[in-house]
């Protein structure tokens, strides 16, 4: 296989590290890892450049290295205790369109995106198990799940206009690994788990490192195209609960609302109202066009990769 040159963004983030360190492995790829800070660890071979993902900076890096395939994983999952909506939207959809922009005038060939369940949004009327078909709706209480809309309808804007640019949309379930620390975590860790009076709340997981699989399969295919990433299954708040061997709280919806904007007036908590639907409306992935069409098939099941989270987290506590 001839030499071909890969570009991460985000590349010190969770994800990105994983994928660095699977690239920097082969030696026909150049690899470039770009982030806003210094990663924690090098890799042999690997070509690092430090910028912002919304500064001109990232044109003239794209422009000097003049990459086959765009990795970009750059944009803010969990908001720092400073940030604020302007910041966030700064970075996931200006940085995006910085990056989109630098692609074509470099003449990138590809660009694969993580976007996330969250572009389906937490809506009332979703499907039971959603496709790669079904409406990109986010929700605007939400930065990370809007700003996911906002970066799909561009990147649909860019098919369009520049056709050129092949595209891999990987919309990511809840990732979940032996270190897997978020928002997500936080509720599993509880002594009890809340559920929403007549809603289930199911998830779906997908493990870490079939993520990373996924990322590096897109580098060497040939496919293009939107791919739910998750694995096979979900579990509802009460198998989860089961799983942990933890008494679940059912509340009615009206009374978890009350009390979470209640909490957030008095500055006891960070999520309010908004955050019943995030818990009542989950976007459950469909995976079937990853496994048949973009040809992954995950190693792990949304239980497997819960089960291995949980395996870990019992680990830490002995």
């Amino acid at each position: 296989m001839s030499s071909r040159c890969v570009l991460v963004t985000g590349s010190s983030g969770y994800l990105g590290s994983q994928v660095i360190a699977r690239l920097a492995e082969r030696a026909e790829l150049t690899t470039i890892a770009l982030d806003l800070r210094e990663p924690a660890q090098r890799w042999p071979g690997v070509q690092y450049e430090v910028a912002d993902i919304r500064s001109s900076e990232v044109d003239a890096i794209v422009a000097r290295h003049r990459p086959d395939v765009v990795v970009h994983l750059a944009s803010i999952v969990t908001p720092g205790k400073n940030s604020n909506r302007e910041f966030e939207y700064s970075v996931d959809v200006g940085g995006s369109r910085n990056l989109l922009e630098a692609c074509v005038r470099s003449k990138v060939r590809r660009i694969m995106v993580s976007s996330s369940g969250a572009a389906y949004g937490y809506h009332a009327d979703n499907p039971a198990w959603l496709k790669e078909t079904d409406a990109v709706r986010g929700n605007q209480g939400f930065a990370y799940s809007w700003h996911k809309r906002l970066v799909e309808e561009m990147l649909a804007d860019y098919r369009q206009q520049q056709p050129q640019l092949e595209q891999i949309i990987l919309r990511i379930g809840t990732v979940l690994g032996a270190t897997v620390n978020n928002q997500i975590t936080d509720l599993f860790k509880k002594p009890c788990l809340l559920a929403i009076r007549g809603s289930d709340s199911p998830f779906v997981f997908i493990h870490d490192q079939d993520v990373v699989g996924a990322i590096v399969h897109g580098v060497d295919s040939r496919t293009t195209g939107i791919f739910n990433v998750a694995g096979d299954g979900k579990l509802s708040i009460f198998e989860i609960a089961g799983r942990l061997h933890k008494r679940c709280v059912v509340l009615p919806a009206w009374l978890l609302r009350s009390a979470l904007w209640l909490l957030k007036k008095l500055g006891l908590t960070q999520y309010g109202p908004e955050q019943l639907d995030f818990l009542r409306y989950r976007p459950v992935l469909d995976n079937t066009l990853l496994k048949t069409g973009f040809g992954y098939v995950p190693k792990l099941s949304s239980a497997g990769a819960f089960e291995l989270w949980r395996a870990a987290q019992n680990q830490k506590a002995t």
